[in-house]
């Protein structure tokens, strides 16, 4: 059918079936811009509220009786083990590969490979094998590297009395975190000795991420992983796929949030000594820990770099098949 004019039928704006014709989206960067502009508002909103607060003499009164440091028992040990120092990098070094790979699996609608186990696979379960793309093994291989290590840092933990510096034992933890947020708010931040006691809103942050979102993650993975029982229809009902779905995506989340805060909070309340406490368990502002730190930087843009089916694919196929 031609178009009543001499124009072709294409350059006529596209029209629903409403009549109506459609708004053109703005493109990503104006979205960008428009986020960051609004996020730089409400932060400087924030700030202003903040200060305005502790210029109120009961707030003040607030802030002498809670500092920010809940108080530790006695038994608790002074300082950083080496071993929370390796434990910490190989957290950092899986949960950053294991949030690629995610993203990777969320968004990638035609992956490059596929992955299938075959019968003579390490680790075997009741459901027939299952084609699934090379980002999904990965992704999976990496979840039981951190599921283990998560394990051996559960035992050390506790073996050790490390527990006391990242679990709440008195409910004056709460008004401290209160108290320390307000700091962090207003920019005038607490005082920072993570060697001895860290403050109350970061004791309160750690133990979040390794009692409850680090199991969350594992139960929402494992509801969603191919070594899910499929064949419990009890046990699925009770515990339905489309609830680890939407937890997973949240869970992975909060990890991005935590680590962007951890890392700038690191470099902005004394990078060496903090460097140090974390990777060379020493109180001073020497370089060892930086070092230390640069090298694991390294590794992990290494391995972030060899995180393709390049270099995924001989790996996978001692355990599967990879099909293109």
């Amino acid at each position: 059918m031609s178009s009543p004019t001499n124009m072709p039928p294409t350059s006529a704006p596209s029209t629903p079936k409403s009549g109506k014709p459609r708004k053109s989206a703005r493109p990503g960067w104006v979205r960008a811009v428009l986020a960051g502009a609004a996020a730089v508002v409400v932060l400087a909103l924030v700030v202003l509220l903040a200060r305005w607060l502790r210029t109120l003499g009961p707030v003040q009164d607030f802030l002498t009786t809670y500092p920010g440091q809940a108080e530790l028992p006695a038994s608790t040990p002074l300082g950083l083990p080496a071993w929370l120092g390796w434990q910490h990098f190989l957290n950092a070094f899986l949960i950053l590969l294991i949030v690629r790979s995610g993203w990777l699996v969320r968004t990638t609608a035609r992956p490059k490979a596929n992955w299938t186990r075959n019968n003579k696979a390490l680790i075997k379960t009741k459901n027939p094998p299952k084609k699934i793309s090379l980002d999904l093994w990965f992704h999976l291989s990496l979840d039981a590297l951190w599921v283990l290590n998560g394990i051996v840092f559960f035992i050390t933990l506790f073996a050790t009395g490390q527990w006391l510096r990242i679990v709440p034992t008195g409910w004056d933890v709460f008004p401290n975190a209160l108290s320390a947020a307000l700091q962090y708010a207003s920019l005038d931040w607490p005082l920072e000795n993570g060697w001895t006691n860290y403050n109350a809103l970061q004791l309160l942050s750690y133990f979040a991420v390794v009692f409850i979102a680090a199991p969350l993650a594992i139960a929402t993975g494992l509801r969603m992983s191919n070594a899910w029982p499929q064949h419990t229809a009890r046990l699925n009902r009770a515990y339905p796929i489309e609830m680890a779905r939407a937890l997973h995506y949240p869970t992975m989340l909060f990890f991005v949030l935590f680590i962007v805060i951890h890392v700038v909070l690191v470099f902005t309340t004394g990078a060496l000594r903090n460097l140090n406490h974390m990777y060379a368990a020493r109180d001073d502002a020497g370089w060892l820990g930086f070092w230390i730190f640069a090298g694991s930087l390294a590794l992990i843009s290494a391995s972030w770099f060899m995180a393709r089916p390049l270099f995924l694919r001989p790996v996978a196929t001692l355990t599967g098949k990879v099909t293109r």
